[in-house]
């Protein structure tokens, strides 16, 4: 109750920002009607009134061509994070740590009707506890590169393009090439069983290989062909001991030949309103309102060969596979609706639990509703997960208040967010064993341009 006292509170801070904000505007407009008359009366002595001052966000374009065909495009992200320490652990006095969620750059260039190329890179999760001295020594968060693709169009229509390098077109769901920009919620769902290779066969969710991509009329689809990384996060997670390692791309096979070394994902999605920009692999969390959209989708992520088994030396195939329906409605003046929700099979082979997901079952769902004339959005989001390799289901609860100052661009998010029964997120009791709940506040400010 104490936790939930602390969440209000803090929304409070928030509803009085805003009331504050309106009280200042209506004060503005009240003097601004006092002074009209003598405004007029002066108009010829005091000069030209000063402009008024725009807030609107402009894209950072710069233009190569007279009609547009031909440009580059320039984006910059910052999401500054303020985060409680976690508050299952009773008696434990309150404490608050910044940290950078996200400090990016991208840009990406059309510089034909058939070539694009984009690079992005930056930073991530820059806390007190990894900073250094210098910015540049130690195993402190560093800018590093995120993407770095080139794509060509086969077609004339929008039916084939074919790209290559280090990208973000993933498969499985929705949510797996989401675009940080544009949350409904505060982040990416934790655990990340949408990022399910977080770490463990990508770069911070990103592969390298070759993609193929298109869309027609109402449908769409994304294609990718990759290679598996080597980073470290291949073991079992689970309480059960599988005799199984997520290894086999490092491990020839019992001939000899080496294998395991081709990862394959896919995604297929129908929208029956709008449609959805495919220019960007980036998924769109919410359009508040300025879109009418209802898309389901389907999708894969297989990896033959990806498993060991340390046992008897034989390779096992990795193979998830997810459906999932995305919902954003406007309803009526400034309000919007905003829902989704998917189901996910994983199978890494008996009883193995991976760092983020794991043999079993995993549903996600969001649901928020921004209200009329206002920036406020709020919503819940629940994750629930039943793996083999755990004695316990996995639940995620979070509960949020969006404050969008100008939409995605510049926006404040207040979250409670919880975890429970998961060894992965919580760690262990040093004494039962059980695993500990994960229970914090945490405050984003965004600013996207």
């Amino acid at each position: 109750m104490k936790h939930f006292i602390r969440l209000l509170a803090l929304s409070a801070f928030f509803l009085g920002v805003r009331l504050a904000a309106s009280a200042q505007e209506a004060g503005e407009t009240q003097k601004a009607q006092e002074s009209q008359v003598s405004q007029v009366s002066q108009e010829h002595t005091d000069g030209p009134e000063k402009p008024e001052v725009d807030h609107s966000y402009k894209p950072l374009v710069l233009d190569l061509s007279g009609d547009g065909s031909k440009y580059v495009r320039f984006l910059f992200w910052h999401q500054h994070w303020v985060q409680t320490n976690n508050l299952a652990n009773e008696g434990a006095a309150l404490q608050l740590t910044h940290s950078i969620r996200r400090s990016r750059v991208m840009a990406y260039a059309q510089v034909s009707p058939r070539f694009l190329i984009l690079t992005h890179f930056g930073l991530n999760n820059l806390s007190p506890g990894n900073i250094t001295g210098l910015g540049n020594d130690g195993d402190g968060a560093q800018f590093f590169l995120h993407e770095a693709w080139a794509e060509y169009k086969l077609t004339n229509n929008d039916a084939l393009f074919i790209g290559g390098g280090l990208h973000y077109w993933r498969g499985l769901t929705r949510f797996g090439s989401h675009g940080t920009t544009t949350y409904m919620t505060l982040d990416q769902p934790r655990p990340f069983v949408q990022w399910h290779s977080l770490a463990v066969t990508d770069q911070f969710n990103r592969h390298l290989g070759i993609y193929a991509k298109g869309q027609y009329k109402n449908f769409d689809y994304r294609l990718a062909f990759n290679n598996p990384g080597r980073n470290g996060l291949q073991g079992n997670y689970g309480d059960k001991d599988t005799g199984l390692s997520y290894t086999g791309f490092e491990q020839p096979d019992q001939n000899g030949n080496p294998t395991g070394n081709t990862i394959l994902e896919g995604y297929f999605r129908y929208n029956f309103w709008d449609d959805e920009s495919t220019l960007l692999p980036n998924a769109v969390g919410t359009y508040l309102g300025s879109r009418k959209v209802l898309a389901v989708g389907a999708g894969f992520f297989a990896h033959p060969n990806g498993m060991y088994n340390n046992s008897n030396g034989a390779h096992e195939d990795v193979f998830h596979y997810a459906v999932d329906a995305y919902l954003d409605l406007p309803l009526s003046e400034g309000d919007c609706l905003n829902a989704y929700a998917t189901l996910i099979k994983f199978d890494y082979g008996k009883d193995f639990v991976s760092r983020w997901a794991g043999t079993g079952t995993a549903f996600y769902g969001q649901l928020g509703y921004k209200l009329p004339r206002s920036g406020f959005m709020p919503y819940m989001a629940l994750q629930s997960a039943n793996y083999e390799g755990l004695n316990e289901n996995i639940q995620a609860v979070d509960f949020g208040l969006n404050y969008f100052i100008s939409g995605h661009n510049a926006k404040l998010t207040l979250e409670y967010h919880s975890v429970f029964n998961d060894p992965r997120e919580g760690g262990g009791d040093p004494v039962t064993g059980a695993p500990n709940d994960v229970k914090v506040i945490r405050l984003q400010a965004q600013v996207f341009l």
